[in-house]
């Protein structure tokens, strides 16, 4: 989940002021790969894992080449300060956020993840300034003021905004049957990202529980002004919630929400989500879809003809698949004498399986949000990517956890030996790996466009320095 920044200021537990450094932990970084096999038990406290996790297998490499920008390179439109002014909140042992960090380097960040042994990493913007120091910007004699500049275009998708629609779970829990939710959700907004918006430069990352996360990386989303972001995540926002119709769609569909019903929406609903949930064998469920229906005359024969199937013995979801499709034979026959069930059918699917957005998370350039890469601190699991084009095929419940991790890596260690190697680049030898390799690609097309957009200002640069020449007349 994202954290609000500049007005939540407040928490349960004790808080640090911004600034203050953390006291180092005690760190054995040789316990993995020594001579005699220690095993991590899943049952054990996260936290203590974390200082070999961040000493050994935490892709600090990847994250500087993705938060740079291409800055790093001897460019002459680089800014070599750009990634000192990015913001990290770090959240210590016993909910202490530790906001504003920054660092110049890689191996900077790195040494201070092994110092401080953060539970959790937030993402702040990039600041005009160095926000570690935003105070000398902040006093009345500063004529410059302490600003963000630009940020990612970010999106959160929890679970747990689905509460009324699971029949299988509910709060922070997840399991097969409901997981499909995040999968539609991850095709629907990739797909309305690159093809309605034009953004290249996408990634998604599991929250490490119970949502998904999407970071929109293109130069123009993160350039985009708080009322651009607004916008953007307001395009998306379909479901309503709240009291009464939960969805308003109108006749005919907007084109993006057409091809979202034809090639996710409707297929999803009734070959995955609608057999698995069960929503029409549901006494609930099915009083609420029956209380939808526009029609008092259609309810009332939709209503008898559900009374009159029979509810077998199975639990595949037939019955629940049979009763949808008399729905939509009733309805169907029934559209001429009544306007308003010209949208039901696609109404009662919208409303249980497009996406549901925090958009607040969405809305500001100085909210936070998760970093890539992370442990959830009461699962274990590593935040790690997905690839939007198999979403169907993440299983979060493969996703490795920070204890298996380490017994692969000292497993492999006990079969190959100890190879020293650059710290914080050992995830090969783990499960962790193929998912870090993954993300490669996203990478270097970043590197590809960063590149071109760094020609293309020198370009303008040398056109308005002969312009100005030409004026010296």
């Amino acid at each position: 989940m994202g954290i609000e920044t500049e007005a939540d200021h407040t928490r349960k537990k004790a808080r640090v002021d911004v600034d203050c450094e953390a006291a180092p932990m005690d760190q054995d970084e040789n316990v993995a790969g020594n001579n005699q096999s220690v095993k991590f038990s899943e049952a054990g406290k996260v936290h203590d894992l974390m200082p070999l996790y961040y000493g050994r297998l935490f892709p600090t490499t990847e994250m500087f080449k993705w938060l740079v920008y291409g800055n790093d390179q001897k460019h002459p439109q680089a800014d070599p300060g750009f990634f000192q002014r990015r913001e990290f909140c770090f959240t210590l042992e016993g909910e202490i956020f530790v906001r504003y960090q920054s660092f110049k380097s890689a191996s900077e960040l790195h040494a201070a993840l092994k110092d401080k042994v953060p539970e959790k990493i937030d993402l702040g913007p990039v600041y005009n300034v160095d926000p570690a120091r935003r105070s000398a910007y902040s006093t009345g004699g500063s004529e410059r003021v302490f600003a963000p500049v630009e940020r990612e275009l970010v999106f959160d998708v929890d679970m747990t905004d689905y509460d009324d629609v699971r029949t299988c779970c509910s709060g922070a829990d997840i399991c097969g049957k409901c997981w499909p939710l995040m999968t539609i959700a991850i095709k629907i907004l990739d797909r309305g990202l690159r093809e309605d918006f034009g953004f290249e430069s996408i990634f998604w990352v599991y929250s490490g529980r119970r949502g998904v996360h999407c970071w929109v990386c293109d130069q123009r989303a993160r350039s985009l002004a708080d009322e651009a972001r607004c916008a953007v995540a307001e395009y998306f926002s379909v479901y309503k919630g709240g009291q009464g119709k939960k969805v308003a769609l109108t006749f005919p569909l907007h084109p993006s929400l057409q091809l979202a019903f034809d090639e996710v929406l409707k297929p999803y609903w009734e070959k995955v989500v609608l057999p698995v949930q069960r929503f029409l064998e549901d006494p609930v469920h099915i009083e609420t879809i029956l209380e939808a229906i526009p029609s008092p005359e259609v309810r009332q024969l939709v209503r008898k003809r559900w009374d009159s199937s029979k509810k077998n013995s199975e639990e595949d979801g037939s019955l629940s698949v049979e009763r949808w499709e008399n729905l939509k034979d009733i309805v169907q026959k029934n559209l001429k004498k009544d306007f308003k069930m010209k949208l039901f059918i696609q109404e009662i699917v919208f409303t249980y399986v497009y996406p549901r957005l925090d958009v607040e998370v969405s809305k500001h350039m100085n909210h936070l949000l998760k970093a890539p890469f992370c442990v959830h601190p009461k699962t274990g699991r590593v935040c790690v990517p997905i690839d939007p084009e198999k979403a169907e095929e993440f299983d979060p419940f493969e996703v490795p956890s920070v204890a298996r991790l380490l017994n692969e890596l000292d497993d492999y260690e006990q079969i190959h030996g100890k190879q020293e190697g650059p710290k914080g680049e050992e995830h090969a030898k783990t499960s962790f790996g193929p998912y870090v390799k993954a993300w490669w690609p996203f990478l270097e097309k970043l590197n590809k466009q960063v590149k071109q957009e760094f020609a293309e200002k020198a370009k303008v640069t040398k056109t308005v320095a002969g312009i100005e020449k030409a004026m010296e007349w």
